[in-house]
């Protein structure tokens, strides 16, 4: 008796950390897969509108949102290297720079697929890391249930 009991215990301990685990890890699996999928629409020429939007998609991406980033119109140019912008106060940083931090934490940003053919910049005039929208992957995402859009 006093084995089976023991035995009983033990498949009791074992059986709650086994399910504690897969809990945690589900929860942690779960999260990522109820992250919101956000899509940033940026074509504002004001250097603050395009700093809000910034400012405002870090905060999405830190919070835990899946973020992607189209640039288009005069928002194109902030995929352009050597922009030159105002620095916004307080923090005396540039949309841009904002927008680099965004890449480097794996954000994709592209610029749509008009930009280039309807202004005088080229690919080479891209930052590192910027792609060109490819229209039909675009509307794909866009149409993925729940994506929420916000546009500057």
């Amino acid at each position: 008796m006093r084995h089976h009991l023991t035995f009983v215990l033990m498949l009791t301990l074992a059986f709650t950390a086994f399910s504690t685990r897969t809990a945690m890890a589900n929860d942690g699996h779960e999260d990522k897969a109820r992250a919101p999928d956000i899509f940033v629409f940026v074509t504002a020429e004001d250097n603050q509108t395009r700093g809000m939007a910034m400012v405002l998609a870090r905060q999405m991406l830190d919070q835990g949102a899946n973020l992607r980033v189209l640039l288009c119109g005069p928002g194109g140019e902030l995929a352009i290297r050597g922009l030159e912008e105002k620095l916004l106060a307080p923090r005396g940083i540039t949309p841009q720079q904002l927008l680099r931090g965004l890449m480097g934490d794996g954000v994709q940003v592209d610029v749509c697929a008009i930009f280039l053919p309807n202004t005088q910049y080229e690919n080479d005039d891209l930052l590192e890391g910027i792609g060109v929208a490819m229209p039909p992957e675009v509307a794909e995402f866009m149409l993925r249930e729940g994506v929420r859009y916000f546009t500057f």
